[in-house]
């Protein structure tokens, strides 16, 4: 061929394999774009490898077509029925028990008495039972309820002195009470529902509650919150396992807290669980997640040790590991997972495989849960039956690249590269008994903030984003830990002056123990 021809030639097939790999890159990116706007539901293994759907039952691939698009046989014509599944807890309708917070009325039987003639027979005895027959009435009301006092006024003819009458007992001073800070915080930042429609809902009630009254409202509500919510923030800090992750939020006033170089705005949801406790925080700003939970971690308390510190692999939600700031890092298993899952059609065995060995892992995990194991015992539990299952997956992932099994720039190679690269911190939970697999927990945590931006667009001053903040971290906290978050808020409200001077007694999970103890002592 000689020299000429042979650089020629190398030249040709070098540039062939970047146009390869080029292409494979824009196909893998779009197949990543389909993937989150037509996939499926779920991703499950049986749905992602072909083998299920996530509808039920499933559609044919083409009309006519004899199989399913499973490529599975259809079931033939008179075949048993499938068993409907049982309801999840939660749905269907609601008996009595179901209704805590209604109002309770006992009706007596007018004209029984125990042990008297029973009316329908001649030699019975009536006696009453320990369960009564119970009826449900629901009512739609308003939000913000009102109630206009016509106090009855008298003036002398004379001296024009004017006498009014007292308010009733029990009327307090001020116009809006602790209730509706309370309620416009559920709805604001517990539902997501913005104020301007808020506002709209109390019209349609004949009680209007304007928008800027609303915000007057929340914003004094707020204040009264602030020792609660630095509290709760200094709880956090002292957690055992730390989730954290970004959203992107918007300002819509601008910050005057930017960073150099800095435009984007994210709320940062962080998930401390701390002994039997789990506590979320919300913070809004130009700061990452990371940067975020080191401002956290500074209120730790000398000599604990060090946290696990769960995410995904973004260097923007680690923080430091030098000093008083170490973490022990966990990087999130459902992420790593999810490369695989988007590339699965072209290369639908090898994913299969990985799919397979992780379904083992988190059969495991859920079976550890279901069994109550005790941290130690799931460790061990693990080693025994997952870390085999994953020494071989590391070495299947292994051969991939170094047997050249894979193109290693290729969606499938990348995939793979990034498994290997973070295989420590994604195996944390064979090593520390209290690592989580992933960072579910965190996703599930950060939907308040998406949900809020969903509906709202933005907050409209840095105020605005602490106030929410605020109200988030508490009303959320509330909720993991069996809390009513209204009563919770009204709580915090009306004994501002003990929880400024005592925070700690007034969490989610004691306020209502310091609630009782002020029964007794009054």
């Amino acid at each position: 061929m000689g020299e000429e021809g042979y650089l020629d030639l190398r030249t040709a097939v070098d540039t062939l394999a970047f146009v390869n790999q080029e292409l494979e890159s824009k196909r893998t990116s779009i197949q990543r774009l389909k993937f989150m706007l037509f996939g499926p539901k779920t991703e499950s293994t049986a749905v992602v490898c072909g083998k299920a759907t996530d509808q039920d039952p499933p559609k044919s691939s083409q009309a006519g077509n004899s199989e399913t698009h499973t490529g599975q046989e259809r079931e033939p014509h008179g075949a048993k029925e499938k068993q409907p599944k049982e309801k999840a807890p939660g749905h269907g309708r609601n008996g009595a028990r179901n209704y805590p917070g209604a109002d309770r009325v006992k009706v007596a039987l007018v004209g029984m008495e125990s042990g008297a003639p029973c009316p329908e027979c001649p030699n019975g005895k009536v006696y009453l039972q320990n369960e009564p027959a119970t009826m449900v009435r629901v009512k739609g009301v308003a939000p913000f309820a009102a109630t206009v006092y016509e106090l009855e006024r008298w003036r002398c003819n004379l001296c024009g002195e004017v006498f009014t009458a007292p308010a009733p007992d029990g009327v307090g001073l001020e116009k809006y009470d602790e209730t509706v800070a309370a309620m416009l915080g559920m709805l604001r930042y517990g539902s997501g529902l913005p104020m301007h429609r808020i506002q709209k809902l109390q019209h349609g009630f004949r009680i209007p509650l304007p928008v800027s009254t609303q915000w007057e409202i929340l914003l004094e509500a707020a204040g009264l919150l602030l020792p609660a919510h630095v509290e709760l923030a200094r709880q956090a800090a002292q957690g055992e396992v730390i989730h954290n992750d970004d959203t992107t939020m918007r300002i819509l006033g601008g910050t005057t807290n930017r960073k150099e170089g800095r435009k984007g705005v994210h709320t940062t949801a962080i998930l401390s669980n701390h002994g039997e406790h789990r506590i979320a925080l919300f913070i809004t700003g130009h700061n990452h997640a990371g940067e975020n939970l080191e401002a956290v971690l500074q209120h730790r308390a000398e000599g604990l040790g060090a946290p696990i510190h769960m995410c995904d692999a973004l260097a923007a939600n680690s923080v430091g590991e030098a000093g008083e700031l170490h973490t022990i890092l966990a990087h999130c298993l459902a992420h790593a997972r999810r490369r695989f899952v988007e590339v699965e059609e072209r290369f639908p065995a090898e994913v299969q495989h990985l799919l397979e060995s992780l379904k083992v892992v988190y059969r495991n995990d859920a079976l550890a849960k279901q069994q109550g194991m005790a941290p130690p015992a799931r460790l061990a539990f693990h080693q025994r039956e997952s870390g085999p299952v994953m020494r071989d997956l590391e070495t299947w992932l292994r051969d991939q690249i170094e047997e050249r099994k894979v193109e290693p720039n290729s969606g499938l190679g990348q995939a793979i590269t990034y498994m290997r690269k973070h295989w420590k911190e994604l195996t944390l939970f064979l090593r520390e008994s209290s690592a989580p697999l992933d960072n579910s927990a965190a996703e599930r945590v950060i939907k308040r903030a998406i949900m809020h931006r969903k509906n709202s667009l933005f907050y409209k001053s840095e105020t605005g984003a602490r106030t929410g903040d605020a109200f988030m971290s508490l009303i959320h906290t509330a909720e993991l830990n069996g809390a009513q978050p209204f009563d919770y808020l009204v709580a915090l409200q009306r004994n501002r002056a003990l929880v400024e001077e005592n925070p700690e007694e007034w969490m989610p999970w004691n306020y209502a123990d310091s609630l009782a103890g002020l029964a007794l002592a009054g």
